[in-house]
C-alpha cells in the first residue's frame, strides 16, 4: 500500500482528493492536513511515502515548504498540485525537489496515476505539459520567458505580483531587503521590463496572479 499525506487547506479538495485515492486498492490517505504546522507537526508522528502538496497552503508558501520537507524528511517524495499556472510552476516546483506537479484543471484520473508513479520514484508531468515544455507555442510568448527564471526568482515574482512589498517578500522567504531588490532587478532584466508595472504586468502574462 502507498501511505499518502494530503495538504490542502480547503476540505473539499482534500475529501475529493481521499475518496478517488482510497477507491483505488493501493493507495492508503493516512492523514489530512490544512496548513503548514500541521503538516510538519503530522511528519513528526506518521510516515508516508507521498505528501501531496497543494501550492498555496497556508503560512509557509509552497516552494518553501517542499525544500523544509526535502531537508528534514528528505525520504518523503512529495508530488504538487496546484490551480496556478501549470507551465510556470511544474519547472520550478520539480527544480526544488517535487517528483511531480499536477494542475487542478487535469482530469482526476492523473490523480492516482500521479501518486503512483511518485511514489516509485519517478517523476510525473502530464504529457500535454510535457510537450509544451519541448517545443515553444507560438501563441502563448510570454510564457517562453519562464524558463529563464529560478525557482527564488518565481517565488520572488508571486509576491511581488500579490501587492507584498520588498520587506514583505523578505519576510516571507527568510530572505533580507536587499537581497529581494536584487531579485527584483534580476527579475526585470531577465524578463526585459525597466518598472514594476511592467514587471507585474509580465507576471500576469505568466498567470502568477
Amino acid at each position: 500500500m502507498i501511505k499518502v499525506l494530503i495538504a490542502d487547506n480547503h476540505p473539499i479538495v482534500r475529501l475529493g482528493i481521499r475518496q478517488i485515492l482510497e477507491a483505488a486498492s493501493n493507495f492508503d490517505v493516512i492523514g489530512d492536513v490544512s496548513s503548514t504546522s500541521e503538516l510538519f507537526s503530522s511528519l513528526e508522528k506518521i510516515n508516508p511515502d507521498v505528501v501531496m502538496l497543494e501550492m498555496d497552503i497556508p503560512e509557509i508558501n509552497g516552494i518553501a515548504t517542499l525544500r523544509k520537507i526535502k531537508q528534514e524528511f528528505p525520504n518523503i517524495k512529495v508530488l504538487m498540485y496546484s490551480g496556478q499556472s501549470e507551465d510556470v510552476y511544474a519547472l520550478s516546483t520539480i527544480r526544488a525537489g517535487a517528483f511531480g506537479y499536477l494542475s487542478k484543471t487535469a482530469d482526476v484520473d492523473y490523480i492516482t496515476a500521479a501518486v503512483q508513479k511518485v511514489s516509485e520514484g519517478n517523476m510525473f508531468i502530464t504529457n500535454e505539459l510535457a510537450q509544451r515544455l519541448a517545443f515553444d507555442e507560438g501563441t502563448q510568448k510570454p510564457r517562453r520567458f519562464f524558463r529563464k527564471l529560478s525557482t527564488r526568482e518565481v517565488e520572488v515574482l508571486k509576491l511581488l505580483a500579490s501587492g507584498k512589498r520588498n520587506k514583505e517578500v523578505a519576510e516571507g522567504l527568510n530572505l533580507n531587503e536587499k537581497t529581494v531588490s536584487t531579485y527584483k532587478a534580476r527579475l526585470m532584466r531577465k524578463l526585459n521590463v525597466d518598472n514594476l508595472v511592467d514587471l507585474l504586468q509580465q507576471a500576469k502574462a505568466l498567470e502568477l496572479y
